[in-house]
């Protein structure tokens, strides 16, 4: 009784809570790095320098009276933010941290399948909401997240000709003597890209465009329902730096010092976040159709010759009798 209680309830609750925490204390490190980009301070008034403002944040959303639109479906309605606040976790089931909760042999296709799931709570959300604003910018979230997907899975196949597995560690064991970055960086620098147009994050936030759709998707959703939504992009947002880490920085798994491993992979998550960060501070939004025009005229493109290649590469070098 005690091994399923610990396996079914307690394990999960081990890997959400940091990862609840984490994403708290990134909205607070998000205003300060941006305050300090723009030359002001940022949150510095709840608890000693603004740390207690991510906890003010969360009191005060969850305690405001939610609105519902009268003309909203109300069951979709609710039922949008949860989905995605949910697929957001299930997200981390196979990340090592050190150990995943769910070992699997094809973690890297677990991951693209749920993230691909994504876009239904965004699209329910928009069409739940029965604003013109929200429909649009929902509309716009599933074109944009859908076309990114595409580079996103074309590169993750090449890291995969690579590595040779599609675990989580077997990356870490192909990278032992050279980081994947090194020879494959162009494929490194669209796939950064390409995770910020999937977490609609600037300049690719096309989906919550202020300028021109008021919120986009999430404008009708006030209280905990939007901060349900804010959990989840933050989550999201983790989880690619996390990936891209793995993918492509080496991150070593040392089944003997857990705590090695988690450092290693933190700290390079962390370097990887703030350049997400950075780079909202520093580039305008794009336009929809140069962010369509990116992802259809030059990433494919690119992105399917470089997969030509690495599987001709590939197959050569297989070819070649064995070194003594």
């Amino acid at each position: 009784m005690l091994n399923i209680l610990t396996n079914n309830l307690i394990n999960p609750l081990a890997y959400a809570v940091p990862v609840l925490l984490a994403v708290a204390f990134l909205t607070l490190v998000e205003r300060k790095m941006l305050g300090f980009i723009q030359l002001r301070k940022g949150p510095n008034v709840v608890g000693p320098r603004g740390l207690l403002q991510p906890v003010a944040d969360g009191v005060k959303l969850f305690t405001k009276e939610p609105v519902h639109p009268s003309a909203s479906s109300p069951i979709l309605f609710l039922a949008a933010p949860t989905i995605a606040l949910v697929l957001a976790m299930l997200l981390w089931a196979p990340m090592p941290m050190p150990h995943p909760v769910i070992n699997l042999n094809l973690g890297i296709l677990f991951i693209m399948a749920l993230s691909s799931l994504a876009v239904y709570s965004i699209l329910a959300s928009g069409w739940a909401s029965n604003s013109k604003y929200a429909l649009v910018g929902a509309l716009r979230a599933v074109a944009q997240t859908i076309s990114y997907e595409v580079s996103l899975g074309l590169i993750l196949l090449s890291t995969i000709i690579f590595s040779g597995g599609y675990t989580l560690q077997t990356f870490s064991t192909a990278q032992e003597s050279m980081w994947l970055l090194l020879p494959l960086w162009p494929l490194a620098i669209m796939w950064f890209i390409s995770t910020l147009a999937e977490t609609n994050r600037a300049p690719f936030d096309l989906t919550e465009g202020e300028s021109e759709l008021v919120s986009g998707f999430n404008v009708e959703y006030a209280g905990g329902p939007f901060a349900l939504f804010f959990l989840a992009e933050y989550a999201n947002i983790l989880l690619m730096n996390m990936l891209s880490a793995i993918l492509f920085l080496g991150t070593s798994f040392t089944p003997n010092i857990p705590e090695l491993t988690t450092i290693n992979i933190a700290t390079k998550t962390a370097l990887m976040t703030a350049l997400f960060l950075w780079m909202r501070a520093s580039y305008p939004r794009f336009r929809y159709d140069q962010l369509m025009h990116l992802i259809w005229k030059n990433f494919l493109p690119i992105t399917l010759t470089l997969v030509l290649w690495h599987v001709a590469l590939t197959t050569a070098l297989a070819g070649l009798p064995p070194q003594n």
